[in-house]
């Protein structure tokens, strides 16, 4: 099992996301490396309830 199989939004769902997410290469300044993999890992402690 990769990372990918554990993703909690779809392609399409993302998409739809990214475009309100600050911290892109639109953006100029320090930014995340992949804004994604964050959202996906707060998805995850939500859903899981992990601390």
């Amino acid at each position: 099992m990769g990372v990918l199989d554990r993703l909690i939004l779809r392609d399409d769902q993302w998409e739809r996301m990214s475009l309100y997410i600050i911290g892109d290469e639109r953006t100029r300044g320090s930014s995340g490396r992949d804004n994604r993999m964050f959202v996906e890992a707060v998805l995850w402690i939500v859903r899981t309830g992990s601390p």
